[in-house]
């Protein structure tokens, strides 16, 4: 199912954005690029996403720019002044003229300090902000998968109006073709009516397809009991769906009058719709 979040967060360590996309998949498929500082969070980011989704190619990036300063090496100024002063003071004692040497400051243990990036502790922060990213990319899910359950609904109530429509035509289909075959053998040869009736009988077993009619409104009924569902129902629907093709196929094939032939192929133009729309819904 398509959707995209993004998500900025800026602190005193520096600043960090994760770029959350997911489009149509049949199965789970996760992809996380990550800084080397924090590849280490991998597995566990993984883990939250198969907790939470089911389908779709899930795409997460996390950019990461730290502050200038941090990692680099800065001057502990307060200790320089102490012994800026304490040299002073050590001259004026000994009657030394000479200013300190500078690099004997800078090899006093403390005076070069570096600030490092706590790596553990940024980590944690990064993880609460995926999380975040996480569940706005589901509810946009969520809002696309609303109109598509929409779409969805007003196919399959196209379907069951032509159901009906075929249910209703089916007596007088019947005895228009009993009425023609009537004609063609009465103007072939002499034919008893009771021999008349089998040969519509015959007709009759071979155009039967209450069966087929009864799984399609069947079908269609547990389709709607799985789109109101509060779970991953999209394997489900496209197991429903192949069903409701295969019982088309069926009816166009004992079809031997064009209505029915024409709702046939109406049937399997909607299915083919519902079936690419199931694609899209976890």
């Amino acid at each position: 199912m398509t959707a995209f979040a993004r998500l900025d967060l800026t602190e005193n360590w520096g600043q960090v954005c994760w770029e959350l996309r997911s489009v149509n998949h049949r199965y789970l498929e996760i992809s996380i690029r990550l800084p080397d500082e924090f590849r280490y969070l991998e597995m566990t980011l993984r883990e939250c996403i198969k907790k939470r989704l089911k389908r779709g190619k899930v795409d997460c990036t996390l950019h990461f720019q730290a502050n200038q300063n941090e990692g680099q090496w800065q001057i502990n100024q307060v200790l320089v002044q102490q012994l800026w002063e304490m040299v002073q003071k050590i001259n004026a004692i000994t009657g030394n003229t000479m200013p300190p040497n500078t690099l004997d400051i800078l090899r006093w243990q403390g005076v070069l300090e570096t600030h490092i990036v706590d790596v553990e502790e940024i980590g944690k922060t990064v993880q609460q902000h995926f999380e975040t990213a996480l569940t706005q990319l589901i509810d946009h899910r969520k809002r696309e998968g609303a109109q598509l359950a929409t779409l969805i609904e007003q196919r399959c109530t196209t379907i069951t109006a032509i159901v009906a429509q075929i249910r209703n035509e089916l007596p007088l289909i019947l005895e228009a073709q009993r009425e023609r075959l009537q004609t063609r053998l009465t103007e072939l040869v002499e034919i008893d009516s009771e021999r008349l009736e089998q040969e519509i009988v015959i007709l009759a077993q071979k155009m039967d397809v209450a069966e087929e009619l009864e799984r399609l409104d069947t079908h269609l009924a547990e389709i709607h009991r799985t789109m109101i569902k509060d779970q991953a129902v999209g394997r489900r629907l496209d197991f429903l769906v192949q069903e409701l093709h295969r019982e088309a196929n069926t009816l166009g094939a004992k079809s031997n009058h064009i209505n029915t032939t024409r709702h046939a192929l109406e049937l399997k133009v909607l299915i083919e719709q519902i079936r690419e729309q199931t694609q899209n819904i976890e």
